[in-house]
């Protein structure tokens, strides 16, 4: 009895038994591939039964008779084994026809199917990504160096503050530079703090949001790859001579014709409604965040803490104090 499965093939018979391993397995598949039928200009045959046929005739030889006697097929094996087999070929038939496809359009010699306004939608998205993602780093840059300058105010201020204890003379002096540093290193942290959540909103934006929306279009493109190399088949067949022989195969590519067209355009639906409520939500957060930005940067350096702090609080942005999960100063006002 010949036992199929995953990667094991066993052999029973009056003799004994003889397991194959996955080696087995594997070389079957490569010299199926190494037998792939090539034109006589030196092309792969493009029929869609030739990798079929090479799946069928390996089978056929893994099921060849012993010498010893019979060979039969075990029913409760047979059907899985044969499914496995079956996923594979199609699989090596999409995938040859897809790469074709790609190969054709590469050299100029395929055509491909274009929706010109999804196509510069999509476009349009992948440059204002970038332009986000360097918007994000050179916020980055700015809150790590605002980061710094506060340490050097805060050491600054601690420095004057202990010359104004030591220096009678100049006590007020000290005094006020020193006050003058804290309070500035107190409103860094707040607009540190509106920099960050600005970060935050923006990158989520990007990363989460717009990430997904790519996502769906990298399946839209797949689609029409697809899609288009089923066409050029069935273009293909349709030129040839059409008798009984050629006529299943004209039939059995529209059919796979019809059902990639039908994916292709949900795929391209689905893509364009993504845009659409992107587009949308996109407006919504960097409207919020562009305000919140230019509104802290202005308060800040105009030195009105008063409006500094109410751009927080419009924004509904906490504070940490460093060192604890005390309140911060804006929360006890």
């Amino acid at each position: 009895v010949i036992l199929v499965s995953n990667y094991h093939t066993v052999l029973h018979n009056d003799k004994g038994k003889t397991e194959f391993d996955k080696k087995h397995t594997t070389n079957l598949l490569l010299s199926a591939a190494a037998e792939i039928p090539v034109t006589s200009n030196g092309d792969l045959d493009q029929s869609p039964e030739s990798l079929p046929a090479l799946y069928s005739h390996r089978l056929r030889s893994m099921t060849a008779q012993p010498k010893s006697g019979a060979v039969v097929l075990s029913d409760d094996l047979k059907n899985p084994a044969i499914e496995k087999l079956d996923l594979v070929r199609k699989w090596s038939i999409n995938t040859y026809k897809c790469t074709r496809q790609i190969l054709s359009e590469k050299l100029g010699r395929g055509s491909r199917t274009v929706d010109l306004e999804l196509e510069a939608q999509i476009e349009v998205l992948r440059d204002n990504k970038r332009k986000y993602q360097h918007v994000i780093r050179l916020a980055q840059t700015l809150a790590n160096q605002l980061s710094q300058i506060m340490q050097t105010q805060r050491q600054l201020g601690d420095a004057f503050a202990d010359l104004s204890l030591k220096s009678p003379e100049l006590h007020e002096e000290f005094g006020y530079n020193a006050e003058t540093q804290k309070l500035l290193s107190k409103n860094g942290e707040t607009l540190l703090g509106a920099i960050n959540f600005f970060i935050s909103s923006v990158n989520t934006l990007v990363d989460k949001t717009i990430e997904d929306t790519m996502i769906n279009i990298k399946q839209y493109e797949t689609a029409r790859v697809e899609y288009d190399a089923y066409r050029t088949d069935l273009e293909e067949l349709n030129l040839g001579p059409r008798d009984t022989n050629t006529m299943p195969k004209i039939e059995l590519s529209q059919q796979q014709f019809q059902i990639h067209r039908e994916k292709y355009e949900r795929m391209r639906n689905d893509v364009s409604v993504k845009l659409k409520f992107l587009e949308e939500n996109k407006v919504k957060v960097l409207h919020n965040q562009l305000i919140l930005f230019h509104n802290a940067i202005a308060a800040y350096y105009a030195g009105n803490q008063q409006q500094l702090e109410q751009t927080l609080k419009q924004f509904h942005i906490k504070l940490k104090m460093p060192g604890g999960d005390s309140p911060s100063w804006l929360e006890e006002h």
